[in-house]
């Protein structure tokens, strides 16, 4: 799916959707972003000799998450970090990368889903993860 379909199950919009194309195969959520260079976050971490910041990767895994997961949300849910364990970055991530996820579901007890998340740019696996996510109501404000 591309940018537009990916709208159709994630809230984020503009510097915040975090995902350029994802797919859903055999059990596996795939996720990627273009690291462009331009991005907020890159502005200030660091100047002179950016990085993707950790936290970035991390919010890359949760929206690829959501792909795997859409299926249980509907209009009024909101899908949100409920824990973030075992984060390992073993390599940094630049601009002119191709940032690719593979999430996993390891266990679901409704409204938490637990998953396993990696990070590859190229063949090199920069970051892994055990996180959850959970179903939330959509606040009425």
């Amino acid at each position: 799916m591309d940018r537009e379909q990916i709208k159709l199950i994630l809230p984020h919009r503009d510097d915040m959707l975090l995902l350029d194309e994802a797919t859903l195969e055999d059990g596996v959520a795939h996720g990627l972003y273009h690291v462009r260079g331009d991005e907020f976050f890159l502005r200030g971490h660091f100047p002179g000799n950016p990085i993707v910041p950790g936290v970035i990767q991390c919010e890359i895994l949760a929206q690829s998450a959501c792909v795997l997961i859409a299926d249980q949300c509907d209009k009024d849910s909101l899908a949100v970090y409920a824990g973030l364990d075992k984060v390992r970055f073993r390599s940094s991530v630049f601009p002119g990368d191709d940032f690719r996820t593979e999430v996993t579901l390891t266990k679901a007890r409704h409204p938490f889903y637990f998953l396993e998340g990696k990070g590859y740019v190229g063949d090199r696996l920069v970051i892994t993860a055990s996180f959850s996510i959970a179903i939330t109501k959509k606040s009425d404000s």
